[in-house]
């Protein structure tokens, strides 16, 4: 990876792609430092990429994990933001005209909500997202969005999400939000559930699949669908 370019890891679809899943990872509010690929940040997704591609590459989906160039969020720079728009041109070259689901940790998650508004977004996974007081909701205007927060998370705030979530609903498409009880925000605890919530939205907006468990999710009364325990 060089200062000019973020790094890209790729899972290919099985056969023909049909659709690309964006995985986003965490960082921190400051840091100009590179991400090497042991950054734990970085690392904490590949499992999440990975368990993606398992499970939809015989439906076509790929599967594009992102590293970015900087550590930090940088405002007002906001560096991660031009990566995942660096990103998202590269598969619309690759994949012109395909759907995408971007899928975000932390940081990552912020950025996702963030740039929702490229038109080849379909939804958003944002877990453990970082959604400080005033974060914009516009970007999310027509898409699906789900979050997944740890009711113990101490780095970003559970409050804080569920009040993105509740402006989120006047303009998206629909908005579903989990709570993980006894979990934190590297997601450790209770890893398979947030794996399970994150397959299941990808595979329900890219390929059309319905589980029971985000079938009564999105047919919740809204205060109940923005604070489903788990």
């Amino acid at each position: 990876m060089s200062e000019a370019e973020p790094a890209v890891s790729v899972w290919p679809a099985r056969g023909r792609t049909e659709a690309v899943v964006l995985v986003l990872h965490g960082g921190a509010e400051r840091g100009t430092g590179s991400v090497p690929p042991w950054k734990l940040a970085y690392l904490r997704m590949v499992p999440i990429a990975r368990a993606l591609h398992r499970a939809g590459r015989k439906n076509g989906v790929e599967v594009r994990l992102l590293r970015n160039r900087r550590y930090g969020w940088n405002a007002p720079a906001m560096d991660p933001l031009d990566d995942a728009r660096w990103a998202l041109e590269r598969i619309r070259a690759d994949h012109p005209g395909l759907p995408v689901v971007l899928v975000g940790h932390s940081m990552g998650a912020r950025v996702a909500l963030r740039v929702a508004d490229d038109p080849a977004v379909r939804g958003v996974c944002a877990l453990a997202p970082w959604t400080p007081r005033g974060e914009p909701v516009d970007a999310v205007t027509g898409r699906s969005v789900l979050i997944v927060h740890g009711t113990r998370d101490r780095m970003t705030s559970p409050v804080e999400s569920h009040a993105f979530a509740e402006r989120a609903e006047g303009v998206a498409a629909r908005v579903a939000r989990f709570e993980i009880a006894n979990e934190g925000h590297a997601m450790l605890r209770r890893s398979s559930v947030w794996t399970r919530l994150t397959i299941a939205f990808t595979l329900e907006v890219l390929a059309g699949g319905t589980g029971d468990e985000l079938r009564g999710a999105w047919a919740a009364p809204g205060p109940e669908r923005l604070r489903i325990p788990v």
